[in-house]
């Protein structure tokens, strides 16, 4: 007798549902989600049939729970949560939910579906590294742009010259100046003399002279602060400042490491031969694709999953093209930095961009479908694994040739 589990997940306690090939519940339990708890959940699994004969389908494709699934060498099932959500009113017309009764859902969607749905394999150890080098890097640098826009906010509720003095307020010389002249007291006696010696004690190498800077802190918007509360302010910037400043080392460090992640990768010398792509970008996208050839059935499939291709409703007369919501959002945007640099070094993309902007596409929309016509590339080099040739792209060639 086959079976067919379904979990769903959450962040305490996890709801299994075993049924058969008829469908009819096999077995049915709660586990909590700690060391004892899936340790009990694999216990009851392998009661009932051994994990390479327990196929499980559920919610989400990646986290701890999954890795152990995969590791105890269960075929786990990812099912999108639009898929679920969509399949809800063939059990239960008035639309209730539980997890009991998802992860039942799933069981059965796994059951009646399984064979058009892909089963996840793991991930080399290379990749995974990889994998959690970048998205920890990804998430540092959201978290020192919300660092760094609540610094920008409060310089300019009572110094706004000290925002735009520089032009990052996050680069390492304004957290030195900040550091330095936290409010417009500490400031006041700041001539071109003093700054200049600021700038060389603190290697600026911008382009920009004292004078020049000196005029854009001073011609800012001036607030009229009390200075009880400009002292408080003052202490803010620099509690700010010495945050930013040990995220942009950390961020500094793991930048390195992902840089030499992807130089040792197996898919190195693909990813990076690219052009303008960049060992992070080249790492950002190796991380989100992995090295599972099985995953990506055509470029197609790839290019859905990284959301660069539209949907397309289509019904009688009636034909509609939308923005594509349900993808790998991590992929999508490291696929669209990419093209966006690779126009500046190749004049296939830009060709491509350019004459999307010449149909009416603005810049994120024809970055999309330029990011489109790259994938088709990408993923033939990648079955191949072999390394972008601009000689063996044809489109590119053309180019190339002299006329």
């Amino acid at each position: 007798m086959r079976l067919f589990a379904g979990i769903d997940w959450a962040l305490e306690e996890h709801a299994i549902c075993v049924i058969d090939e008829s469908g009819r519940v096999h077995n049915r339990f709660q586990a909590a989600h700690s060391a004892a708890g899936l340790a009990e959940m694999f216990t009851k699994l392998r009661r009932l049939a051994a994990p390479t004969e327990l196929p499980i389908a559920i919610e989400r494709p990646t986290g701890a729970l999954v890795d152990a699934l995969v590791q105890a060498g269960h075929p786990v099932v990812p099912i999108h949560p639009n898929a679920v959500k969509a399949a809800r009113p063939r059990y239960a017309a008035a639309g209730g939910k539980s997890d009991p009764g998802d992860a039942y859902l799933l069981a059965d969607l796994l059951r009646t579906d399984g064979h058009r749905l892909h089963a996840l394999r793991p991930l080399s150890d290379e990749s995974r590294a990889l994998r959690a080098l970048v998205r920890g890097r990804d998430d540092l640098v959201a978290h020192r742009m919300a660092l760094a826009n609540q610094l920008r906010a409060l310089l300019e509720s009572f110094w706004a010259g000290a925002a735009v003095i520089f032009r990052d307020v996050d680069s390492p010389i304004a957290l030195a100046f900040l550091a330095q002249f936290p409010t417009p007291a500490h400031a006041s006696r700041l001539g071109t003399k003093r700054l200049s010696r600021f700038l060389t004690r603190n290697a600026y190498c911008g382009r920009r002279a004292p004078e020049e800077l000196l005029q854009r802190l001073r011609s800012a918007v001036v607030t009229d602060t009390a200075e009880l509360e400009m002292e408080a302010k003052g202490d803010i910037v620099r509690s700010l400042v010495a945050t930013l400043e040990t995220v942009v080392v950390q961020l500094q460090k793991l930048t390195a490491a992902v840089e030499h992640a992807v130089t040792e990768h197996s898919d190195g010398p693909m990813i990076t031969s690219f052009p303008r792509i960049g060992r992070v970008n080249a790492g950002q996208i190796l991380a989100e694709i992995g090295d599972d050839r099985a995953r990506f059935s055509s470029d197609d499939h790839l290019a859905a999953e990284a959301g660069v291709a539209p949907v397309t409703h289509q019904s009688g007369k009636h034909r509609g093209v939308v923005f594509r919501w349900a993808c790998n959002k991590r992929l999508r945007q490291a696929l669209i930095c990419w093209a966006d640099n690779s126009r500046r070094a190749s004049p296939w993309a830009a060709g491509i961009y350019e004459a999307a902007r010449a149909r009416g596409c603005d810049h994120p929309h024809a970055t999309r479908i330029l990011a489109r016509a790259w994938v088709r590339v990408l993923w033939r080099c990648w079955m191949d694994r072999i390394p972008y040739d601009r000689d063996r792209h044809n489109a590119a060639r053309r180019l190339a040739m002299p006329a």
